[in-house]
């Protein structure tokens, strides 16, 4: 009988009663898992990081230990079998808060565990904590980004910088709110950047306890674009506005094209260079695609490389979902202000369109200044559906990849700005 009863006491069921918190945490996951495969909300990422939460908040898993890298970093002490109490009791040392101290004595020391056993999913994190991952994703993305647009039209790259305003004041309002430090305000202003993976690289090395609720938030919002953007951008423009055809572009020479990825790396990394991972990441898949001479590496980084970083993205980023990390006032705040940070963005793009066309002899319709939230090519699939709304024979799709791709630019060297800053 005592066999059984210490049995019964190690499944998940019996210690589901020592924290009900991880039941609403497996239920918000499910929930993850249903607007990604039934809406089709962010599906490549939010399926993985819908399961990554899953697989964490489930009760004897072990997948994931979050004290392996409280503190901000990795502790590689504690990988190696190092003794918790030890550690603990230097906690401050390490960067561990009074409230973390007292949650993993509870949960380890007096439990009488000793040591950790890391799981798969400590292992996989590295790539996060590292930044490995969203700059071998930004590779993906540089091969698959065509930026013959806004090489052909540069005003553009003015209205993707204008649209990442969203940054900043959202990083003003959740000062404002006093819940936060000045580090974890920067990184949930970056969801304004609507780049998941740039949001992930700044919150992993700024404020990686708040990776989670910011992951979620930047990857539902954007597969929002659609619903958040149309209405601010008829509140902002007139019909006549939106009815406003844009002259064609010129034709871009592929000498352009390579060369441009050099000129934007060399500029960003001095300018910027915090910002050098992310923005040579995104040049040097973007220099596979054009060059000519590298289509094998090109292909590789476009679908088998891609695919397999965004696997393990998105299961380590959500396995950092716990409850005890998830469910708070602080998450709550974060997904209110990623709202706020992808309206900020979206009117700071249109706003400056409307500037420009005071001063410049070819209009610009204000449509595409949205498209410079980054969302790539989402954002600028809105520009052209809303045009055609005002005129069907309106086309501002390529007008609109402009400003979008400078976005991706720009939400990179804002990222840059605030590691440089705060980190």
């Amino acid at each position: 009988m005592e066999t059984i009863i210490n049995f019964l006491q190690q499944t998940g069921f019996y210690q589901l009663g020592s924290d009900p918190r991880m039941l609403i945490m497996i239920a918000i996951s499910l929930v993850l898992m249903v607007l990604a495969i039934v809406f089709k909300f962010e599906p490549l990422l939010l399926v993985t990081i819908a399961f990554g939460m899953l697989l964490t908040n489930l009760p004897g898993a072990e997948v994931f230990h979050e004290i392996l890298y409280a503190g901000g970093h990795a502790n590689w002490s504690l990988f190696g079998g190092g003794d918790i109490a030890a550690f603990l009791a230097e906690g401050e040392a390490h960067g561990l808060t009074p409230e973390q101290i007292a949650h993993f004595t509870s949960l380890y020391v007096d439990n009488g565990i000793k040591t950790i056993t890391p799981g798969l999913i400590d292992y996989l994190y590295l790539g996060v904590k590292l930044g490995i991952y969203p700059c071998l994703i930004f590779v993906g993305v540089g091969a698959m980004t065509d930026f013959a647009p806004l090489i052909a039209n540069p005003k553009s790259l003015l209205l993707g910088a204008a649209a990442q305003i969203g940054i900043f004041l959202t990083y003003v309002g959740t000062q404002l709110t006093g819940l936060y430090s000045k580090a974890e305000s920067s990184s949930i202003g970056i969801i304004g950047g609507a780049d998941g993976p740039t949001a992930i690289f700044v919150t992993s090395k700024l404020a990686p306890q708040l990776l989670g609720p910011i992951a979620v938030a930047a990857y539902s919002y954007m597969a929002l674009v659609p619903v958040i953007q149309p209405p601010i951008m008829r509140l902002l423009t007139t019909e006549k506005e939106r009815k406003i055809k844009m002259v064609a572009l010129r034709s871009v020479s592929k000498t352009e094209k390579i060369i441009f990825p050099f000129v934007v790396t060399i500029f960003v990394a001095l300018l910027v260079p915090s910002a050098t991972p992310l923005v040579g990441c995104l040049m040097l898949g973007n220099l596979f695609k054009e060059c000519g001479v590298t289509e094998r590496l090109n292909k590789t980084v476009q679908n088998e490389l891609m695919n397999i970083v965004t696997i393990f993205l998105g299961i380590s980023v959500g396995a950092t979902a716990t409850a005890s990390t998830f469910l708070s006032i602080k998450t709550i705040v974060i997904m209110l202000m990623g709202v706020v940070a992808f309206g900020c963005g979206t009117a700071g793009g249109v706003l400056l369109a409307k500037f420009m066309n005071l001063f410049t002899k070819n209009k610009i319709n204000p449509l595409i200044g949205s498209a410079g939230v980054s969302a790539v090519p989402m954002a600028a699939r809105v520009s052209q559906v809303e045009g055609q709304k005002a005129d069907p024979s309106n086309f501002l799709l390529m007008h609109a990849m402009g400003p979008n791709v400078a976005g991706v630019i720009g939400s990179a060297i804002a990222a840059g700005t605030l590691l440089a800053l705060f980190g």
